[in-house]
């Protein structure tokens, strides 16, 4: 395929995981266990069977995980930048986001809009 008519692109798979900070012995308030964790495949977001996740630490994490799937330069902080506290200030938690893969997707698979729409001016 050349250049000119390849729609593919990368996005990286992620894992999301809750962590405590060695010797933090605070009780654990979201409701959550360490090593609890989803993962995020594409824009699929996989929990273990029998396995919850907050919906405060999701609102808390998820604004981040497009900018993560995407982040291709190694000197900005969405690269570096991987332990989201609790929403909870009272809670010990934290959400470790790791880059576990990446899967090539096509653009004409994920949207209707052709990529020739980007050429044509606004109306």
């Amino acid at each position: 395929m050349s250049k000119d008519t390849d729609d593919t692109f990368e996005l990286y798979d992620l894992r999301v995981e809750v962590i405590v900070p060695q010797g933090d012995q605070r009780r654990i308030l979201c409701g959550a266990s360490e090593g609890d964790y989803f993962e995020l495949k594409g824009e699929m977001i996989n929990l273990p069977d029998g396995q919850g996740f907050s919906m405060y630490s999701l609102a808390a994490v998820l604004p981040l995980l497009a900018a993560k799937q995407r982040c291709r330069e190694r000197n900005d902080w969405m690269w570096t930048d991987t332990i989201i506290a609790c929403p909870d200030p009272n809670c010990p938690t934290k959400l470790k986001i790791s880059r576990t893969g990446i899967r090539m997707f096509s653009h004409g698979e994920t949207t209707v809009v052709p990529l020739e729409a980007l050429l044509e001016p606004e109306a």
